[in-house]
C-alpha cells in the first residue's frame, strides 16, 4: 500500500459560491480508483481540525482502492474563512459542490466525521445527483441525542476553548474524542493549538458556531427532522463511547433513513478512522464496494 505526505498530495482550488462568492478550498488528493466513483472526506469541526488532521493516516487505505479527497472545509485548515453565510452544513455543501464542479466531479460517495457529516447529509439532500453512497461517522446534525444530555461533554469541552482558548482546554476537548489516551499527545495539542490559533480560525470557529445557536438559521441545522427524505444507502458508523454525539444519537437516524445501518465500533469515541483505523476502513470500503448506480 502505497503512502503518502503532506506536501505531495496538497491542492488549492479556487470556487464560487453564492453565499461566499470567490474562495479559495485546500484538499488533499491521491489514489486512482478505476472504474469506481470518487471518494470525498470531511472531517469534524473542533478546534485545529482539519482534513489532514483527521483522515491522513486513513489516506494510504482509502486511496488504495478510491481516487480519494480530503476537504478542508470552509474555515478550516488551509481553506478561506469567510463569515458563514446562512447555516453552516449549507453553507459548507455549496462549497464542496463547487469544488466538484471545479474539478469536473458530477457524483462522488461522501464521507464525513461530526461537522462533515453534518455537510455530507446537507449535500446528499440539496444535491442528490451528486452523491453515490454515505458514510457518515457520529454525524452532527443528524445525531439527535434520546437520553444524553445537552450540550454532551465534547461540545461542553469545545465551548470551555471556546471562552478560553489555552493548549489546557484544547487537551480537555481532544481528550474526550478518544477512549485510548495515548492518542492525545504533546505533538498533537501543539499542532492544533497551532491551527486553533492561526489568523482567522477563531474569528471562523465563532461565527461556524453562531450559525447552530441563531434563531435564523438554526433550524436549517436540524437535519434530523429531514432525515426521512434521504435515499441514498448509508452507513451510520459510531464509537460505543462516543462523549461527543453519544451512540443514543444514532437512533432516530437508524429509524428514518430508508436505507440506513449501522455499525458500532467497541472501545472506540468520536474518531473511529484513529481509533478503530483497520476495522472502519474495512467497514467502509466493503459497504462503498456495493454500490451500483441505480442502487
Amino acid at each position: 500500500m502505497a503512502d503518502y505526505d503532506k506536501e505531495s498530495v496538497r491542492r488549492t482550488a479556487q470556487v464560487k459560491t453564492e453565499a461566499a462568492g470567490e474562495i479559495t478550498l485546500q484538499y488533499y488528493e491521491a489514489g486512482a480508483g478505476e472504474g469506481r466513483l470518487p471518494l470525498v472526506m470531511l472531517h469534524g469541526g473542533g478546534p485545529g481540525a482539519s482534513s489532514w488532521s483527521n483522515f491522513g493516516s486513513a489516506l494510504p487505505g482509502f486511496a488504495a482502492e478510491y481516487r480519494t479527497l480530503l476537504v478542508d472545509q470552509p474555515g478550516f485548515g488551509g481553506s478561506d474563512k469567510p463569515t458563514v453565510v446562512g447555516n453552516y452544513y449549507r453553507f459548507s455543501a455549496d462549497a464542496v459542490v463547487a469544488l466538484l464542479d471545479e474539478l469536473g466531479l458530477e457524483k462522488v460517495h461522501l464521507l464525513g466525521n461530526s461537522l462533515g457529516g453534518g455537510t455530507a447529509m446537507r449535500l446528499a439532500l440539496s444535491y442528490p445527483d451528486r452523491v453515490g453512497r454515505l458514510v457518515l461517522m457520529g454525524p452532527g446534525g443528524l445525531s439527535l441525542n434520546l437520553f444524553h444530555a445537552d450540550p454532551t461533554e465534547g461540545v461542553q469541552r469545545l465551548m470551555d476553548f471556546g471562552a478560553n482558548p489555552s493548549k489546557e482546554a484544547l487537551r480537555a476537548f481532544i481528550s474526550t474524542m478518544v477512549v485510548n489516551q495515548d492518542l492525545v499527545t504533546d505533538e498533537l495539542v501543539e499542532e492544533r493549538f497551532a491551527d486553533a490559533t492561526a489568523p482567522g480560525a477563531r474569528e471562523a470557529m465563532a461565527s461556524m458556531g453562531w450559525s447552530f445557536w441563531n434563531p435564523e438559521t438554526a433550524e436549517d441545522g436540524m437535519l434530523w427532522r429531514e432525515a426521512h427524505q434521504l435515499r441514498h444507502h448509508t452507513l451510520l458508523t459510531w464509537g460505543r463511547e462516543d462523549r461527543v454525539n453519544p451512540l443514543d444519537g444514532a437512533l432516530v437516524a437508524l429509524k428514518l433513513i430508508p436505507k440506513a445501518q449501522l455499525h458500532v465500533f467497541p472501545r472506540c469515541g468520536h474518531w473511529a478512522q484513529i481509533e478503530a483505523a483497520d476495522e472502519f476502513r474495512d467497514v467502509a470500503v466493503n459497504f462503498l464496494a456495493r454500490h451500483k448506480e441505480r442502487s
